[in-house]
């Protein structure tokens, strides 16, 4: 017996995640998260270097301009990268769920002029697929019956200073906190600093890594206590560093760092840093 019907299941088309995910991509080229304005607007009152002040008075010149003249906010319009967490009790119709998206980020890209960057081959040919496709797409089953999305629009700039290293567990917080910290120190002005710094600590090579990077879309503070405390440590060692806005120097080498973590082997201690520029720019929505 087919119990198939049996089954209570909320069907989502997938054109709905793909017209959503157009309209982010197109919203985050202009419009900086509002928790990056935020600390941004902090850090200026903050700063007491003239050079980093006028920086930032520049960049938030630069915000305005973007959003007030559809404007991308910088010209590398970054690679779109894309996080679906699926409901276990949604069935997608309609077609297939990674089609669409690379078709909606096609449509966003060409529809809003925004520079396509994407190559098909890293090695040989490296032509440009005109519509800076495909997205780089992150899946994940969860509870319930909604599609959540969650984009970012990922520089090369910033991508290219980001690093991973496989410390031995010997190494512990110290070691972490020094990787972490000399990863930005070499990134230096080049990635376009103030830095937003997603850290990745557990998992294994490559879970690491993607880590690092989602981490730069949570917008509230480690909830765990210790973890917590290390993001303050670790904004406060890099903001010593005295890179500052655009590498001008001043209080503010970083907005915010996030770590996530997760198990790993105990024969290993994985660490990621991903790192972002001052724009940050991701988006999220949930259909239901």
């Amino acid at each position: 017996m087919d119990l198939w019907y049996d089954i209570d299941m909320k069907e989502i088309d997938v054109k709905r995640i793909g017209d959503k995910t157009e309209e982010l991509f197109g919203r985050i080229a202009y419009r900086y998260p509002e928790m990056i304005m935020d600390a941004i607007h902090q850090a200026h009152q903050e700063e007491t270097n003239s050079r980093a002040c006028n920086v930032f008075s520049m960049l938030k010149e630069n915000a305005r301009i973007a959003v007030e003249e559809h404007i991308p906010i910088c010209q590398d319009t970054g690679m779109a990268v894309v996080w679906l967490s699926i409901g276990q009790d949604v069935h997608l119709t309609g077609g297939d769920v990674n089609t669409a998206i690379h078709e909606a980020v096609g449509r966003s890209y060409t529809g809003n002029a925004l520079r396509a960057s994407v190559v098909d081959d890293p090695l040989y040919a490296r032509k440009n697929t005109k519509n800076n496709t495909p997205a780089l797409i992150h899946t994940r089953i969860v509870p319930g019956d909604t599609v959540t999305i969650e984009v970012m629009a990922k520089g090369f700039g910033s991508e290219n200073k980001s690093q991973l290293k496989m410390l031995t567990p010997a190494m512990g917080v110290e070691g972490v906190k020094e990787f972490v910290v000399e990863t930005v120190r070499k990134a230096g002005p080049d990635a376009c600093p103030p830095y937003v710094v997603g850290v990745g600590i557990g998992g294994d090579f490559e879970s690491c890594a993607e880590m690092s990077k989602r981490a730069l879309l949570r917008e509230e503070p480690q909830e765990d206590p210790q973890y917590n405390q290390l993001e303050k440590e670790l904004l406060e060692s890099i903001n010593q560093l005295n890179i500052g806005p655009m590498g001008y120097g001043g209080k503010a080498t970083a907005l915010k760092v996030m770590v996530e973590y997760a198990p790993t082997h105990i024969a290993g201690l994985p660490c990621a840093v991903n790192i972002c520029c001052h724009v940050c720019r991701h988006a999220k929505a949930v259909i239901e």
